[in-house]
């Protein structure tokens, strides 16, 4: 089915342009006028800017902030700083960044990419990203994609818990912390909004969003669409990206106890990305910071032979009622989708240089949560299921025509089965004391089914491969095996009120992730000893403090952490077998807070100190020892702008096995937002919004990665010419206008 918006780009963007004009017409003409009738401002509309300053707080205005009711390390980022200071194409990554020990890169340019985000010095695939609550992420290995899920368009937040939380925190990778994306809030007028808006590599974004308000009867319903469509030619060379998507969100209220939430997304991108993204050192020594393709069908790197197409879909049904007697119930029975098919091809071009490939995933779960509330304190227990579906194949093919050989590089089959109970309990000691002991038991089952393959993954089973016809000859077609890994992992909170304004915690939790499915990925898939699930446990105090002026938060941790498996072959029975590498340290202080200034300004702060080693002593790569950033913001009248500074500090990449090959300097990124409202500009308009974006401020082209080494020896005393470098794109600039109805 193509949901692909059906409002032409061009009509869309004249149609914006003229009201543009119009709205600055109006405004001109009405710039001093005085204040007139109802009936008289019908007949000649005078612009009116809305006021904001007068609910400015510190807690308002803040980007990111912690919160009082915290029982860890928690900062909750704004719908406003969502819909005001990221760029209208960003994809969640941005979302993120302002929180302390976050950062991501978007080499290709801000939304045109998938970038992963760091936290705490660990990667991506090491903590939970959820929405609205519901873990998502790969099968294969929990990882993510931010730009195929939950666009800005979908997002009204987020809150990042940088810890394992307590037993309620489920997920597959508790391991380094948890990221709930949050939908966005629903709001009780109606209001029809047409966006578009244009950039720096030519991109640009029409979009379409119906809020109904509250309607039915007793306002019992409401009703969030958007429909967008974005297209770009990115910073690398030939790197074209175009996205469509739309998503809605349903209330119902059903009675004064009980609310029904439907959500529903779907998105599809299809782009000229290689499979590795970096630029060559010789390049960029040259200057030349973006050549990543040509337009050269005989070169291997051509656009034409590198493409992908991806589909995503994320719904859920939601339940949250008062059972009576202090108890509450929530559930949420959701399912969604990823197919990611993507074609590419190698530096040469040959009948087998090039790799048709498909990940694809179904995923079905529930979560059910209940709590009851009494004079001691507040029980919470619950189930989380989820069972995913999972097919891949990765098969040699002939870039020019794309005929495959007979057989695939590997071609699998798996289902994942993820259980985890939990129960906690919230003793209040005190009136200002709260204690949470609890426990959550977590279960992952794996079956999978691998094919006969070249060599590539668990290989013949048994068959002649004949690599001039590229077809085996017997053996046996495919070999099952199955694997469980389950874990019991506690946690213990105390939250203390201090003052009305000012609290503290104390936390020590248990964390683990799922191995990735690569164990079987072996001669046979014979693997005599399997990996357990990698666990980690974090300790940390912590404290909030909050006024009018004022919202600061810190805390002081440390996390001990498995490090990832290594394999080695049983010298008597050939089979692999898996052991851990040994264990890393993960510790620092890290701190937040907005102050009001005064006249509609504020300042933003974070920073986080530590480091992330081996217990070698070694960094672990791309694991900073600080990151600071630095905002001041705006709001006065119709005018929001914020001006954001963004500092990673030196970092190490590795060489294969070689911890610290590659030593990166400090990365400095600013971005720059101004935006301006005015209410009823015309007759027929509620509002108008214009948007003024600048990202990478200062044009740095930063190297904040060595995406691959180009020989074995590489390193930063001797760099080779063939080093792939992860570079930050050139300044982009946008330029946006948001019209309500």
């Amino acid at each position: 089915m193509n949901l692909r918006p059906t409002l032409p780009p061009r009509f869309a963007l004249a149609l914006l342009t003229g009201l543009l004009q119009a709205t600055f017409a109006q405004a001109a003409d009405g710039a001093g006028a005085a204040a007139a009738d109802d009936a008289a401002t019908a007949a000649a509309p005078t612009a009116v800017v809305e006021i904001r300053s007068s609910l400015n707080t510190a807690s308002s205005s803040a980007p990111s902030k912690g919160s009082l009711d915290a029982r860890s390390a928690v900062s909750e980022v704004s719908d406003q700083f969502v819909r005001d200071y990221t760029s209208p194409v960003a994809d969640y990554s941005q979302v993120l960044q302002m929180a302390p020990g976050m950062f991501s890169y978007s080499p290709n340019g801000v939304g045109l990419g998938d970038n992963k985000t760091t936290m705490r010095g660990l990667a991506d695939g090491n903590s939970v990203i959820a929405f609205d609550g519901i873990p998502f992420n790969d099968t294969n290995g929990v990882s993510h994609h931010a730009w195929v899920f939950f666009p800005s368009q979908f997002t009204g937040g987020a809150v990042i818990d940088r810890s394992p939380g307590s037993a309620a925190t489920i997920g597959q990778a508790t391991y380094g912390g948890s990221i709930n994306l949050l939908s966005r809030e629903l709001e009780n007028q109606q209001r029809t909004s047409l966006t578009g808006s244009y950039g720096t590599w030519n991109t640009k974004l029409v979009g379409l969003e119906h809020e109904t308000g509250q309607f039915g009867p007793n306002g019992s319903s409401n009703l969030l669409i958007n429909v967008h469509e974005m297209q770009s030619d990115g910073y690398q060379t030939f790197n074209k990206q175009k996205r469509d998507a739309a998503s809605l969100k349903y209330r119902y209220q059903l009675n004064d106890d009980t609310t029904i939430t439907l959500f529903s997304s779907w998105l599809n991108l299809t782009n000229n990305t290689p499979n590795i993204k970096g630029v060559t050192r010789a390049n960029y020594d040259q200057g030349n910071y973006n050549a990543l393709l040509s337009d050269d069908p005989t070169k291997g790197n051509y656009w034409g032979y590198n493409f992908y197409d991806i589909s995503t879909a994320f719904s859920y049904l939601g339940v949250s009622t008062n059972l009576g007697g202090g108890w509450k119930l929530e559930d949420k029975a959701y399912v969604y989708r990823y197919w990611n098919k993507q074609n590419y091809n190698g530096s040469s071009i040959s009948t087998s240089s090039a790799v048709d490939k498909l990940n694809s995933y179904l995923t079905k779960g529930n979560l059910l949560r209940l709590s009851q509330e009494s004079s001691l304190g507040v029980l919470r227990t619950g189930l989380w299921y989820d069972y995913a579906k999972s097919f891949r194949y990765q098969i040699p093919s002939d870039p020019r025509t794309w005929v495959d050989l007979a057989t695939p590089n590997f071609s699998e089959t798996y289902q994942t089965t993820t259980v985890q109970p939990y129960v906690e309990f919230e003793f209040q000691v005190t009136p200002a004391l709260r204690i949470t002991p609890g426990v959550k038991y977590a279960s992952y089952k794996q079956d999978f089914r691998h094919l006969q393959d070249n060599g590539g993954a668990v290989g013949t089973l048994g068959g002649v491969y004949n690599k001039t016809t590229g077809v085996i000859t017997g053996g046996a077609p495919y070999i099952d095996n199955s694997v469980k890994y389950t874990d019991t992992l506690p946690s213990l909170d105390l939250h203390y009120q201090i003052a009305p304004a000012w609290t503290a915690y104390a936390q020590i939790a248990r964390g683990d992730q799922i191995p990735a499915t690569s164990v079987f990925d072996v001669v046979n898939a014979k693997v005599a000893t399997t990996p357990k699930a990698t666990k980690s446990t974090t300790t940390q105090v912590g404290t909030v403090w909050q006024s009018d002026k004022w919202n600061v938060s810190a805390d002081v941790y440390r996390i001990r952490l498995d490090s990832p498996y290594s394999s080695s072959v049983d010298p008597t029975t050939g089979d692999a077998v898996y052991f851990l590498n040994g264990k890393e340290i993960s510790q620092g202080v890290e701190a937040e807070g907005t102050v009001m200034l005064g006249n509609g300004f504020s300042v933003y702060g974070n920073a986080t100190f530590g480091s992330t080693k081996y217990d070698t002593g070694k960094w672990v790569a791309g694991a900073p020892p600080d990151t600071e950033t630095l905002a001041l913001n705006y709001q006065h009248a119709g005018w929001s702008s914020g001006l954001f500074f963004k500092r990673v500090g030196k970092v190490y990449a590795d060489n294969g096995s070689t911890h610290e090959a590659f030593s990166i300097d400090p990365v400095t990124l600013a971005n720059l937002f101004v935006n301006y409202r005015i209410k009823n500009p015309t007759s027929f308009t509620k509002q108008a919004k214009l948007q003024f974006g600048v990202n990478n401020l200062f044009n740095r082209h930063s190297i904040v990665d060595v995406a691959s080494a180009g020989t074995k020896t590489s390193s930063s005393a001797a760099p080779s010419p063939n080093d792939l470098l992860t570079v930050l794109p050139e300044r982009s600039l946008s330029a946006t206008l948001t019209i309500d109805f």
